[in-house]
């Protein structure tokens, strides 16, 4: 399609006319899938980054100053959203193996930051990941159930690792102490929460 056609089909849908819809998903729809199977995401995730990437182009259609980029424009969108629902299907594992649970630690907000912020964060991620596996085995599994989502019930934690429902609580907070010590030292702030 050339830059004009793709031009008056950008103007066109961004004033709400449906046949132009339909031309730039007919046209770009093959691609946006391409590059969301690129990722080799399940189905159900894959096709949820292609409707986000849709409905962002919906948000932000009248923004397009260069409608014969939207090729681009798609395929940076596509890759974004599937990186999106890559990261928080991790977030959301669930596991019944105690060493990987003890494994899953939240690693900050979600945003685009700058590579420099983005070096920042990996480090202090390496930093905690660290400082969670020099703790006793017990601790970390302590840990990686606090963490699982969803969380078990303390009753659930309790049967699962031996230990008293009382004892949970306090040996949570001196295992952050023990981290939130371990992780100043190392210059690492605000990593564990007080």
């Amino acid at each position: 399609m050339d830059a004009a056609a793709v031009t008056d089909l950008v103007r066109r849908a961004a004033q709400g006319d449906e046949r132009a819809w339909r031309g730039i998903v007919d046209e770009y729809g093959r691609l946006v899938w391409s590059v969301a199977r690129g990722f080799r995401l399940s189905e159900a995730q894959t096709a949820d980054a292609v409707q986000t990437t849709w409905l962002r182009l919906v948000e932000h259609l009248a923004d397009i100053r260069d409608p014969e980029r939207l090729p681009g424009w798609l395929r940076t969108t596509t890759r974004r959203a599937c990186l999106a629902v890559a990261r928080d299907h991790c977030r959301e594992q669930v596991t019944d193996d105690l060493e990987q649970a003890a494994a899953v630690l939240w690693d900050g907000p979600a945003d685009d930051a700058g590579p420099e912020t983005s070096a920042v964060r990996h480090e202090q991620q390496v930093l905690v990941r660290r400082a969670v596996a020099a703790l006793p085995a017990q601790q970390r599994a302590l840990l990686g159930l606090l963490v699982a989502s969803p969380a078990p019930s303390y009753a659930q934690i309790s049967a699962r690792l031996g230990m008293p429902v009382g004892s949970i609580g306090p040996t949570r907070a001196r295992i952050l102490a023990r981290l939130r010590t371990t992780l100043e030292t190392a210059g690492v702030y605000d990593a564990v929460p007080a």
